[in-house]
């Protein structure tokens, strides 16, 4: 009996180790490129001011950080956090045009130390450089022809897809659809957002959230519901109540709408979004991407203000330079502002962690690195409550490298 017990905790272990999540290390967390008329100081200044914003946001995630009075301070002091910029000329795809055409940027780089400081004075959240990978099924609907869009597609979605990814330090990416993708699954499939066929479809990309979009100028704007929408055109308000509401969606030309599956690799959890109503395919698009990042950012995100300790275990430390690289890998997590070795007994390591923000976004933004893998083992030697007796279980976890 005890033979057949070892035997499924180490199946259950296997599979467990086997399981790996994507995520993409952002090296430009510090810059950005903003569109600029000219080479003109004038132009320049705005430019610069702008590129300090966009940065702010991509370390931020929330665009209420734009909100904050000390960030707000800070724009109009952009040469203070400015390291260097140079100007670029780059082919945008502009929508109704066939081919692309010339636009000046500005690509401009912040110090890196002095925004992280402006953010812990005023109280506001980072977001790390290690991001999930995001699969994008994006399914457009033009009239009654519908076709999922790809990075290949003429379409100007794609190009404004990977624009918002750099601008916000989100990696997403979009599916092939060669006939792999086409062989797995229907366009009735995406359109539905039918989980089973969509995530068997998905796993060749390795992606740690799936969402899919939806763009309609038909038949979701005739089904659109008065009580579900977003309207991005942010119409005013007046006492005509449901007429006027009715109104407002009849007189849009596009419907958007989206769904988050697998969020947080809870098997079968979906999210899904309100519709967004407006006239720009490109606006909505953003928009729903926007709020998208603000989802995912609010789960890995690492709270300046508040300081928690969380201790953990390293189960198979066998030698001093094994735990000299644990012990140097705790101290650079983004999350962790200083790590103490507690404990040591066999081949196992009892740590403290102070850290920037709660455990939870810690173990999240662990789950994107298979450097520290979390294993569920009942004979680990640390796997006991902690010293304070509140019944917490020690989390254990086995170091890759």
């Amino acid at each position: 009996m005890f033979k057949k017990i070892n035997f499924l905790l180490f199946v259950i272990l296997t599979i467990l180790s086997s399981i790996t999540i994507e995520a993409v290390e952002i090296k430009d967390l510090y810059q950005a490129s903003v569109a600029i008329k000219s080479q003109s100081s004038g132009d320049r200044a705005n430019a610069l001011k702008k590129a300090l914003a966009a940065v702010m946001l991509k370390v931020g995630g929330e665009q209420s950080v734009l909100d904050n009075e000390i960030i707000k301070q800070s724009l109009k002091d952009f040469d203070s956090y400015l390291n260097q910029y140079r100007y670029q000329e780059k082919s945008i795809k502009v929508e109704g045009q066939l081919g692309s055409t010339k636009q000046l940027f500005i690509l401009a780089s912040f110090n890196e130390e002095k925004i992280n400081q402006l953010f812990q004075q005023a109280n506001l959240p980072l977001w790390g450089s290690l991001r999930p990978q995001i699969l994008l099924w994006l399914i457009e609907e033009q009239g009654l022809q519908r076709s999922i869009v790809s990075n290949s597609s003429s379409s100007t979605l794609p190009y404004k897809v990977n624009e918002f990814s750099i601008q916000r330090g989100l990696p997403i990416i979009m599916p092939l659809m060669d006939l792999t993708d086409f062989n797995q699954l229907t366009i009735s499939d995406v359109w539905g957002r039918f989980q089973q066929p969509i995530k068997e479809a998905s796993n060749r990309y390795l992606a740690e959230a799936i969402v899919v979009m939806r763009i309609s100028n038909s038949s979701l704007l005739t089904d659109s519901y008065t009580d579900n929408y977003t309207d991005t055109a942010k119409v005013e308000t007046s006492d005509c109540a449901l007429p006027c509401v009715e109104s407002k969606v009849k007189n849009h030309n596009y419907v958007l709408d989206w769904s988050l599956l697998d969020w947080g690799l809870i098997e079968g959890q979906q999210k899904l979004s309100q519709q967004y109503l407006g006239d720009n395919p490109q606006e909505l698009l953003e928009q729903g991407l926007a709020d998208i990042t603000e989802l995912i950012y609010q789960r890995y995100a690492l709270s300046t203000a508040k300081q928690n300790d969380l201790v953990i275990e390293v189960a198979n430390i066998d030698n001093l330079a094994t735990y000299v690289d644990v012990f140097n890998f705790l101290n650079n997590l983004s999350a962790v502002k200083s790590a103490t070795l507690l404990s040591a007994k066999g081949s196992a390591r009892r740590f403290n962690l102070q850290l920037l923000g709660s455990s939870d976004a810690l173990l999240a933004s662990l789950k994107l690195d298979n450097t520290l893998v979390q294993i569920i083992d009942p004979l680990a030697q640390f796997n006991s409550p902690t010293p304070k007796g509140e019944g917490i279980l020690v989390p254990v976890f086995n170091w890759s490298k």
